[in-house]
């Protein structure tokens, strides 16, 4: 197995969050996208503004590493419209995949309806323009029965409203990695919440994002089933090295 094909190599973080200037934070950013163009990971990950610079340094190498970002990020709280408006300049800007977060707040207070709005819309708009769509459910923030419900409810929605063709481009993903747990709890993925994923999502693929730090973590996610794995420790994983870091 090379683990490599399961590896979305990621960089998230803003330069407030890095605590560098936006300069240098861009310039981090685009290191990984060279890291992951010479590794040849399966994609790589970074906010929308550094889209339009990754997918030209992926086509100057000629390299197959798809370029995703992420939509609604970290909170999931904004409108369907105003999620729409960023997928398309994410769209026009190169992105391969679009890694949205649900509205987790609205699902836990009620509002499923909403969730179900979003995810017919904005997963209509990613496969019209032939994307990869990843719904991120935030694990950390939901209790065990709520993982189960939202997955349920992200499958049972794309089972109504879309071709059974196009399951296998719409994931169910675990987390942001940048969800704050009280008591030093885990905010990505862990196994008891990867396997109510895999258990109530299917048949839609499942990624496992935040906390894969190792080779042997990311081959246990493997086997549990996921079919990706956002980290941002492709590189030490790839190479069965010690990471360092927190997504």
């Amino acid at each position: 197995m090379d683990i490599r094909h399961y590896l979305d190599s990621t960089y998230l973080k803003t330069a407030e969050q890095a605590g560098v200037s936006y300069e240098k934070n861009f310039e981090v950013a685009l290191g990984f996208v060279k890291e992951a163009i010479d590794e040849q990971f399966k994609l790589i990950m970074i906010r929308p503004d550094v889209v339009s610079v990754a997918k030209k340094m992926v086509m100057a190498a000629e390299s197959m590493v798809l370029v995703g970002t992420v939509i609604d990020f970290p909170e999931g709280k904004s409108t369907v419209s105003e999620k729409l408006d960023e997928a398309a300049k994410a769209v026009t800007d190169g992105a391969d995949e679009l890694d949205f977060v649900i509205d987790y707040e609205a699902f836990k207070s009620g509002n499923s309806d909403k969730v179900r709005e979003e995810v017919i819309r904005c997963t209509e708009f990613g496969l019209s323009h032939h994307k990869v769509v990843k719904w991120i459910i935030e694990v950390a923030a939901l209790r065990p029965e709520q993982i189960v419900q939202l997955s349920a409810l992200v499958k049972n929605t794309v089972i109504a409203h879309f071709k059974e063709t196009n399951f296998a481009d719409i994931f169910v993903k675990s987390s942001t990695g940048f969800y704050k747990t009280a008591d030093g709890l885990p905010n990505g993925a862990t196994v008891p919440a990867i396997i109510l994923m895999l258990e109530n999502a299917s048949p839609l693929p499942v990624k496992a994002a935040g906390g894969v730090r190792t080779y042997e973590e990311a081959i246990e996610m493997v086997r549990l089933g996921v079919k990706r794995i956002g980290t941002s420790a492709a590189k030490a994983i790839a190479h069965h090295k010690e990471a360092s870091g927190e997504y």
